[in-house]
């Protein structure tokens, strides 16, 4: 019960990350965080019983850095679903192509970088899109903080959805 998810927001609602259950039960103990929607649990210790947590809304505005995420193989998958752009299999395993090629000055960003599986990957070769008649589904784009919980960690509870599906 201990390593459920809760959602973490910032003073002003916004999610920040998810955490344990543990981890939140412990800022609200000392005074960090407030429980903004609980479980139907309680977590029992010798003396006191403590209610779990579904989102804890920080005490104090914790200002982020806009870093981003981090642009690796895996979350360019992960931000596809697992799912070739451009022909929209699911199945076999999967590469990361630049739409523009690195021999034609494509940069590795969010914006030139699609999932694909090996039989796209191979007929594009270092052409365009274009020249290699296919087609992306979708355009790529960088992920926010919040798709990153939403898409990439999930919807631990439903009553997070009002927190991460605003936009």
């Amino acid at each position: 019960m201990l390593q459920l998810q809760v959602l973490v927001l910032n003073q002003s609602y916004e999610p920040l990350s998810v955490c344990t259950a543990k981890r939140a039960i412990v800022l609200v103990f000392l005074g960090k965080a407030e429980i903004v929607e609980r479980r139907n649990l309680r977590i029992h210790a010798a003396f006191e019983s403590f209610e779990l947590p579904s989102i804890v809304r920080l005490v104090a505005y914790v200002r982020i850095p806009n870093t981003g995420i981090i642009l690796s193989r895996k979350n360019v998958i992960k931000r596809d679903g697992h799912q070739c752009q451009y022909c929209g299999t699911m199945r076999g395993p999967m590469t990361v192509d630049h739409i523009i090629p690195r021999i034609r000055r494509g940069e590795d960003t969010w914006e030139n970088l699609v999932c694909a599986c090996q039989s796209c990957n191979n007929k594009k070769g270092d052409r365009s899109v274009e020249q290699a008649n296919l087609s992306l589904l979708r355009r790529p784009r960088q992920p926010t903080r919040i798709h990153f919980i939403r898409d990439f960690i999930g919807v631990g509870d439903q009553k997070w959805r009002p927190y991460l599906f605003l936009n």
